[in-house]
């Protein structure tokens, strides 16, 4: 009996486990059962889905190739069949339950030529999902380029600072800087005016010159000239600006900002210190000599005054621009004169070392080392000028290591011309008691004009002034310092006596030169094109593209050299033909922003908008390249521009 019962109670428990275990899987079965009924469901509806996908896409292409502007506007789609082609439709359709659309919108960064195409088929039985794909369809059939590349292409367009040139085929290069070339210079374009009385010496600056006047007797012995700068094709006009008398003949000048030193003739005040910071122009100060004697030249700097008379050179401190100055710091004798004492005259300052240029002696130039705050002077050297008469006008460079000096014939069978004198050797030892002889390294012959100045200008180039002769300006090209040689000059009948040359900002060259004429002795002469330098900024506006018809102008490529200091900068402009001409329209100039304060470097995507005259898609197109440098030696250079346009 205990055994049975133990039988029954085993079977119960059996029964137990079985149902449990049956309460656990029969679910699971049931849903994997359930599951793999709607998972093949849901891939049939996936591989129906597929064709209609791919066929959307299909569609999509099909219409981008018949035509670009009727396919690439942005919206949601649908693809029908229009005649025996596709077409797109506005909005979503359904097929068989499925939901169909194609969405067209532009990519970032925006390009007018590539659209985003995103095609979906979605469904919601047996479960929500879709399929999709996105393609980024270009416009590859209807573009057209604009190529400009050649000088032909780039001569049809508007210079302006800028030339074409054709050293790789055609480019654009900043032009000629200004009017720079000295061994042209301009007579046509050179600007009188007559003087208050004849002009003896001259200094200048960009916007003035500076002229010592007068015979000795009475009237102006100082004028300033007023200079204007204006834009080219204009000149420059002079006028006077105020004038200073005192009855001295002026026979040496140098300006100091809004003060002027004239060296003179007077028998006390021998150098007249002015101020011309306002009218009338006033002596505040002077310099006796202690010898009484005439100045011949004068050149301030650091506040010391160096003055030439007789055979001497004196300096003075005028610290204190105002009152007397009687007493030199120092003074210094010229090297032995020649049947008399030396005559010093020229005096040029650099550095530490005063320059003087003479008449009456072998030596026609005298080298000074200035020390002890302008109270001690030694000779430290000079150059045998053969024999010349005097000293005629003088030049230093600003490293103090080359002298350029006139001169005329003394004895009547040497040449009149300059000299040009290396002045680098070392100075002696302090108790050596004799110069330095430096050596001429090159020589000039003027012919049978008699010199009365000259300058050294920028590009390695003198000018020589004077009487006599067939040209009384003469410039000379001293790049080979051993020989000279002449590049240019001019005829002035009435002989030069004077002259000072500047070099602008805008590189434009000018000499001003006071002439022997009896009126419009001051002259402006000007420089020719070129000149070795560039200008420093420019701009090139291409000729105009006429796509004859509206179109989308896509992107703008331009090939360009940009040396160190340089900059090439572009903006492009989109717009109506007027009177169906492009070279008529009005163009608005922008950058890739399309503003008109951005710019492209050198290329990008073409704004796609309207803002004024600025109007994409349209029929007309132009560039615009801005070329700047900072060093007038070098260019950037425009080689190429390619556009790509959709009609």
């Amino acid at each position: 009996m205990k055994h049975l019962s133990f039988e029954k109670g085993q079977s119960l428990v059996e029964l137990l486990v079985a149902i449990a275990f049956a309460a656990i899987l029969l679910p699971a079965l049931l849903t994997g059962f359930v599951s793999s009924r709607e998972g093949k469901a849901q891939q049939n509806q996936r591989l129906l889905a597929m064709p209609l996908l791919r066929e959307a896409q299909d569609a999509t292409r099909v219409v981008r190739e018949k035509n670009w502007s009727t396919f690439a506007v942005n919206g949601t789609f649908y693809p029908v069949i229009s005649g025996n082609t596709w077409a797109l439709a506005a909005g979503t359709e359904t097929v068989n339950g499925f939901i169909r659309s194609i969405v067209i919108s532009d990519v970032s960064p925006l390009d007018p030529s590539t659209k985003k195409v995103v095609a979906t088929v979605s469904w919601s039985t047996p479960r929500t999902s879709m399929v999709s794909s996105t393609t980024y369809l270009t416009r590859y059939s209807g573009n057209t380029t604009f190529v400009q590349t050649t000088t032909t292409d780039f001569n049809g367009g508007v210079k302006n600072g800028t030339t074409v040139t054709s050293t790789s085929g055609g480019e654009v290069t900043l032009g000629p800087g200004g009017l720079a070339d000295w061994c042209q210079p301009q007579n046509a374009l050179v600007s009188t005016l007559t003087l208050p009385k004849q002009g003896n010496v001259i200094a200048a600056t960009q916007s003035a010159a500076f002229i010592g006047t007068g015979d000795g007797t009475s009237g102006v012995t100082f004028a300033k000239i007023a200079i204007t700068d204006p834009l080219p094709p204009a000149t420059p006009s002079a006028s006077l600006a105020g004038t200073y008398s005192s009855g001295d003949k002026t026979n040496g000048i140098f300006q100091e900002g809004s003060y002027v030193y004239l060296a003179a003739d007077g028998s006390s005040s021998q150098v007249v210190i002015l101020d011309i910071s306002q009218l009338p122009y006033t002596k505040i100060g002077w310099i006796d000599i202690p010898s009484a004697k005439p100045a011949n030249g004068v050149f301030v700097t650091n506040n010391i005054a160096y003055v030439t008379s007789d055979n001497k050179l004196y300096t003075y401190n005028v610290t204190n621009r105002t009152g007397a100055h009687t007493t030199p710091l120092g003074q210094i004798s010229m090297w032995l004169g020649i049947g008399a004492a030396p005559l010093a005259k020229q005096v040029i300052v650099v550095g530490s070392y005063a320059y003087v240029g003479t008449a009456n002696t072998l030596f026609g130039l005298q080298r000074f080392k200035v020390t002890n705050n302008g109270a001690t002077l030694k000779l430290v050297g000079v150059s045998n000028l053969t024999w010349q008469q005097a000293s005629q006008g003088l030049f230093v460079n600003q490293t103090g290591l080359r002298a350029y000096i006139a001169f005329n014939n003394g004895a009547g069978f040497f040449p009149k011309g300059f000299f040009i004198i290396d002045t680098s050797l070392p100075d002696p030892p302090v108790w050596w008691p004799f110069p330095n002889f430096y050596s001429i390294v090159g020589t000039y012959n003027v012919g049978s004009t008699d010199p009365k100045g000259m300058t050294v200008v920028p590009g390695n180039k003198a000018i020589v002034v004077g009487s006599g002769g067939t040209q009384q300006y003469q410039v000379v090209d001293i790049a080979n310092e051993s020989h000279p040689v002449s590049c240019g000059g001019l005829s002035i009948s009435q002989g030069v006596t004077g002259i000072a040359s500047v070099l602008e900002q805008d590189s434009d060259a000018y000499s001003y030169i006071v002439t022997g004429e009896a009126s419009d002795q001051f002259k402006i002469i000007q420089g020719g094109p070129g000149g070795g330098n560039y200008a420093t900024s420019g701009t090139f506006e291409s000729s105009a593209l006429d796509a004859t018809s509206s179109a989308a102008f896509n992107r703008f490529d331009a090939t360009v050299s940009q040396p160190a200091s340089t900059t090439i900068q572009f903006q492009v402009g989109v717009t109506n033909a007027i009177n169906n001409s492009c070279s008529a329209a009005a163009y608005a100039f922008v950058g890739p922003d399309a503003s008109a304060s951005s710019y492209f470097t050198n290329g990008g995507i073409i704004p796609l908008v309207t803002n004024g005259n600025y109007v994409n898609p349209s029929r007309c197109f132009k560039y615009k390249a801005y070329l700047s440098t900072t060093d007038q030696s070098k260019t950037p250079t425009l080689y190429g521009v390619t556009v790509n346009y959709s009609p």
